[in-house]
C-alpha cells in the first residue's frame, strides 16, 4: 500500500458528533452541532469544544461560561444536521427540530431530553487558536438515560446507536469488535476441572 502526501489538514476522523446546547442567560437558548469535541482530562473531568467565533452560539458560551454536551444517536441524525447548518439567530432550533428542553441541575444552559447522555460543563479557559476557539469545560454533572441501562445496571451507550462524523458524513458506529484489554486477556484453556 502506498500513501499520497497532502498539505497539512485535519484528518483525524471519525469524530464524535455532539449537539451543544447553550443559553444567553436572558431567555434565549440555542443548539449547535459540533464535531470538534473531545475528552481532555479525567481528574478533574474536563472536555473541550471548538467553535468558530462567527457562530451564533459562540458568544453565548463565551459570555455565560456554560454549555451542555448532548451525545447523538442515529435517531437524532436529522436534528444533528439541522442544528449544524441553520443559525439560531433567526429560529428556535428546539421548536424546529421537535427536541425537548430539559432543565440542567447545575448550569443554566438546557439539556436535550432526547439525547442518551447530557454533560453539564463550566468553561475554565478559552484558547483562541485560529479559525476556531477551544472552550475547555470542567464537567459539573452527567445525566444518562435509564433506557440504556443493561441487566447489570451499567450504562450501555451502544444500545442508543451513537453516530460519528467523517468527511461530511454521519455514520453509525457499527458492531463491537472487542473490549478494552481484549488483546492481552488470558484465554482460558480447556482442561480438566478441579
Amino acid at each position: 500500500m502506498s500513501k499520497q502526501s497532502w498539505k497539512p489538514g485535519n484528518m483525524l476522523y471519525p469524530l464524535p458528533v455532539v449537539m451543544v446546547s447553550c443559553s444567553d442567560g436572558k431567555g434565549k437558548d440555542n443548539i449547535i452541532t459540533v464535531a470538534w469535541a473531545g475528552t481532555v482530562c479525567t481528574n478533574p473531568p474536563m472536555v473541550s469544544v471548538s467553535i468558530r467565533p462567527e457562530r451564533y452560539s459562540y458568544h453565548m458560551i463565551r459570555e455565560t461560561k456554560e454549555f451542555v454536551i448532548n451525545l447523538t444517536t442515529e435517531e437524532l441524525a436529522f436534528a444533528v444536521d439541522y442544528c449544524g447548518v441553520k443559525s439560531g439567530k433567526d429560529i428556535d432550533k428546539f421548536k424546529e427540530t421537535g427536541l425537548t428542553r430539559e432543565k440542567a441541575d447545575i448550569v443554566n444552559a438546557p439539556m436535550i431530553r432526547e439525547a442518551p447522555v447530557s454533560i453539564e460543563c463550566r468553561v475554565t479557559d478559552i484558547l483562541e487558536l485560529g479559525s476556531h476557539h477551544m472552550f475547555l469545560g470542567e464537567v459539573a454533572a452527567v445525566h444518562a438515560d435509564e433506557a440504556y441501562m443493561d441487566e447489570n445496571n451499567r450504562f450501555d451507550l451502544n444500545r442508543a446507536r451513537p453516530i460519528v462524523y467523517s468527511h461530511g458524513e454521519y455514520l453509525g458506529t457499527g458492531k463491537k469488535l472487542g473490549t478494552f484489554g481484549y488483546s492481552v486477556k488470558k484465554v482460558k484453556k480447556p482442561g480438566k476441572k478441579r
